[in-house]
């Protein structure tokens, strides 16, 4: 699949869903950062921009990046309507050919799953050496599918976090898994539609 197919893709998923007018932030993010000094994060796939508005009301200046365009527009004017413009950067990227430049404290990866073609390995890898010392690289990932899932394969293999981290393959000199687990908790869908789900857990801090 082509770059321009892939946006063309994520395009129509976007725009066939009503924009959301108070998205809300994924827990596995609230869980993890509450607490933390804010700085500079990046989310990565930011999606509907729950996570970057929320981090943003935080105090973290966020660069939010998405491959489609319909993301990025809606994101930066939400930002504008929730008085956030000046906290939040929404830029489109297709994390297949390039990543978003500078150094940060957090960066989030949720649910960077995709049908187009996209080496997660070498995107992660890039983040986490985008990390400043002391900085945070979460990846969440699906641990099951949910029944308003594009993806319904039933063969789908989902990769545990340690399968994740390995694939990474970053020096653990240098970098240190803090979590690595699959806790599972209730979803909500299209429709108020609700389901247990799964999700696997993978937090690596930068040491050096």
């Amino acid at each position: 699949m082509t770059t321009t197919d892939a946006v063309a893709f994520w395009d129509g998923v976007y725009a066939a869903r009503p924009a959301a007018g108070d998205p809300q932030p994924n827990v596995r993010l609230t869980e993890t950062v509450t607490g933390l000094p804010a700085g500079d994060a990046l989310d990565l796939g930011c999606g509907d921009g729950g996570d970057a508005l929320w981090l943003a009301g935080q105090g973290w200046q966020i660069t939010a990046a998405d491959i489609s365009a319909v993301v990025v527009e809606r994101l930066a004017a939400l930002a504008r309507a929730h008085g956030l413009g000046d906290r939040v950067t929404a830029v489109r990227h297709d994390l297949h050919t390039s990543f978003p430049p500078g150094g940060f404290d957090l960066i989030c990866a949720h649910y960077l799953h995709t049908p187009c073609d996209l080496d997660r390995a070498t995107v992660l890898r890039s983040a986490a050496y985008a990390l400043r010392p002391g900085g945070r690289l979460l990846v969440v990932d699906h641990g099951s599918a949910a029944p308003w899932s594009w993806n319904q394969d039933p063969d789908t293999h989902y990769p545990s976090p340690r399968e994740v981290a390995a694939g990474i393959d970053l020096a653990p000199e240098a970098w240190t898994v803090e979590r690595a687990d699959s806790p599972r908790r209730i979803a909500t869908g299209p429709g108020g539609r609700t389901a247990e789900v799964i999700d696997h857990v993978l937090l690596i801090r930068r040491t050096a």
